[in-house]
């Protein structure tokens, strides 16, 4: 039987393997919380620093080296010199080894009234918030390009489908403007999740306070936080349910890109031949010369489900925890991060691949048969005066009389809102600058809390 073997820790002995398989993947993964956790540990020595205790617990003096010891870690960090060993665990131990290998005594005095459980939940959020504002900024950019698309080829006609079959007049301009406005709606979940994530837990502790008089608001503010959440056991409970939200925002707008991306499969087909993909973004076959694979969209399409199943699995691990932390919880970090991963990936690719599509008015229109148009000729008819189903029993029975209708003229009738002859850019556009604005605006406000929180100005 092979021998146990116990490993030194900052928490005390743990078996090797146990301290392998409980720390997981942590070690990797928390390399891009780094700056979170820095900067969550300077707030909260900030805020200890100015606790009415005799002796205090920290001085202005000893604050400001520990601020500065920070700082320097994240510099580290930025060139790769700072790693995070299996014996630290997480990102957390990493950090306060660091600290008390530089500053001695200081070191162990940082973790004075909080746990690892409100500064990971913590460090999380500040990683989402970044994250957020990105993916908000990146969906609005290609709702843009979309937008574009469609104003270029705005009264361009191409056949509506319903069940995958011909089923009124529509255009070019109407297929890409709703594929933006999808987006658009998906910004408004992404701001929701932004605003839910963003708030401090901090100073939560294990989920149950502590018997110091800490200024959780003070904290809250010095990172940029909109507001601390109230509730210290709640802030705890949040965690993996936040993961979950945002999990559930993102799976939105993959789901928008995975059904653009379908469409374009298909359009893309030489039975249809409506649009022409950028060659860059197709790729060939290994024995078919001739093949221009659609890869790129195929892709999309399985890490929509991906991301998808990430938001389930993280409500799974949820639904299954009591109150109060539970090491299960660890696994909801993977999860989160792979979401925005993907789902920024696929943005990006979309971004560049949009403005390089052609189109190809000439399928377009031959895709227009006779019977496109029945629906169009039965209200023709009801503005005449025919009741609706009379019409729409004459015009069945009289297919043969539609072949001489203009799909030009068709989509130019229809100039209700949001019809093909409808679209209001302005309005869409108008959304797509807003969520820049906001993204650009809530940015500024966290770069500039970080940059006073570690004095790098």
């Amino acid at each position: 039987m092979k021998k146990n073997k116990a490993r030194t820790t900052t928490v005390g002995m743990v078996d090797e393997e146990v301290l392998a398989y409980t720390a997981g993947d942590d070690a990797v993964l928390d390399e891009a919380l780094i700056e979170a956790d820095c900067l969550a540990t300077a707030a909260h020595v900030t805020m200890l620093s100015k606790l009415p205790l005799k002796p205090p617990l920290f001085t202005a003096a000893e604050k400001d080296r520990i601020v500065k010891e920070l700082s320097r870690i994240v510099e580290k960090a930025r060139r790769g010199r700072f790693s995070i060993a299996l014996a630290d665990q997480d990102i957390h131990l990493a950090v306060e080894r660091e600290l008390t290998a530089q500053l001695g005594a200081l070191g162990k005095k940082v973790h004075s009234a909080r746990s690892r459980n409100d500064l990971v939940t913590t460090d999380l959020r500040l990683y989402a918030k970044s994250e957020l504002l990105d993916t908000i900024t990146e969906t609005a950019a290609l709702a843009d390009a979309l937008l574009d698309m469609a104003m270029e080829h705005e009264a361009v006609p191409m056949v509506g489908r319903t069940h995958m079959q011909p089923a009124m007049p529509s255009s070019v301009g109407l297929w890409a403007s709703a594929h933006a406005e999808s987006l658009l709606d998906d910004v408004v979940l992404l701001v929701t999740a932004y605003d839910l994530n963003d708030q401090s837990p901090l100073g939560s502790a294990a989920g149950y306070g502590v018997p110091m008089p800490i200024d959780r608001q003070m904290v809250s503010d010095l990172l940029g936080f909109s507001r601390p959440i109230h509730n210290v056991m709640y802030a705890g409970n949040a965690r993996g349910k936040i993961e979950s939200i945002t999990l559930g925002a993102l799976g939105q707008v993959m789901l928008t890109l995975s059904r653009f991306a379908q469409d374009l499969m298909l359009f893309t087909m030489p039975e249809f031949a409506y649009f022409t993909l950028p060659p860059g973004f197709c790729t060939g076959s290994s024995i078919m010369p001739q093949k221009r694979n659609p890869d790129v969209l195929e892709i999309i399409r399985a890490r929509a489900a991906k991301t998808l199943s990430l938001g389930q699995f993280v409500s799974e691990v949820v639904r299954a925890s009591p109150s109060g932390y539970n090491r299960d919880i660890q696994e909801t970090k993977s999860p989160l991060m792979e979401g925005f991963r993907l789902t920024r990936s696929t943005l990006w690719i979309l971004m560049r691949m949009v403005p390089g599509i052609c189109v190809n008015r000439d399928a377009l229109l031959a895709g227009f048969t006779p019977e496109v148009y029945a629906t169009d000729r039965a209200l023709e008819l009801v503005a005449d005066g025919m009741p609706f189903r009379d019409a729409y029993h004459y015009v069945k029975a009289h297919l043969d009389e539609l072949d001489k209708m203009d799909p030009v003229e068709a989509v130019k009738m229809k100039k209700h809102a949001g019809a093909p002859a409808g679209l209001n850019f302005s309005a869409l556009g108008a959304r797509v600058q807003n969520a820049v604005a906001y993204a650009e605006e809530e940015r500024a406000a966290f770069e500039e809390a970080k940059r006073k929180l570690l004095r790098n100005r």
